[in-house]
């Protein structure tokens, strides 16, 4: 007979305490094992990680192909950090990856905003994922110059998570200023801090 010594680590993206109350995941097995809940938020809510994380990653896979690391231009990371995300880190490893691996050789030692696949850009022609250039080309200059506010705006309240106070900083901009600035154009989807 031999003794061994055995640690399981398990993970789920399930609430276990719904799957006891629906009888997919026994009761005694939740208080026998040592189960430690650990929450982690989704990426749209830790845009600020963003930036680590990219640089991770290129490091990581200029590394497998044997190449100097690339820095990334701002404005690629600006649309990095403004993207959804709706898969989460794996979802931002594989853009990554994918930008690395299709760079250009002559390009390789920078990631530029056009060489992001076209999932995190939107559509051709827009402006921060919202409105087409040629809605802003036909417009009279007040309301072009309100339009690409609003969606500059949007962006960065995005990219900062909501955080005001972040924002603000980053744009340069005193934080009341910005409050009547986003009143002005109509813009909600904030967070205060």
């Amino acid at each position: 007979m031999v003794k061994v010594d055995v640690r399981v680590v398990s993970a789920t993206a399930r609430d276990l305490m719904a799957e006891i109350a629906a009888a997919r995941f026994r009761e005694d097995l939740y208080y026998r094992l040592n189960v430690v809940p650990v929450l982690i938020p989704p990426l749209t809510e830790r845009r600020e990680d963003i930036p680590v994380l990219v640089e991770h990653f290129v490091a990581h896979y200029a590394s497998e192909r044997r190449v100097p690391t690339p820095e990334v231009a701002p404005d690629a990371m600006v649309a990095l950090q403004s993207y959804e995300w709706p898969g989460n880190v794996r979802q931002l490893r594989n853009v990554v990856e994918r930008t690395v691996i299709l760079a250009p050789g002559d390009r390789i030692g920078r990631i530029d905003l056009d060489l992001l696949p076209p999932e995190v850009l939107g559509k051709p022609g827009d402006i921060g994922g919202g409105v087409g250039a040629n809605a802003i080309m036909g417009a009279p200059l007040k309301e072009a110059r309100e339009t690409f506010e609003r969606e500059y705006l949007r962006v960065q309240i995005r990219r900062f998570s909501g955080n005001i106070s972040r924002t603000a900083s980053f744009i340069g901009m005193e934080r009341s200023a910005l409050h009547r600035k986003l009143k002005l154009l109509g813009i909600t989807e904030t967070r205060e801090e």
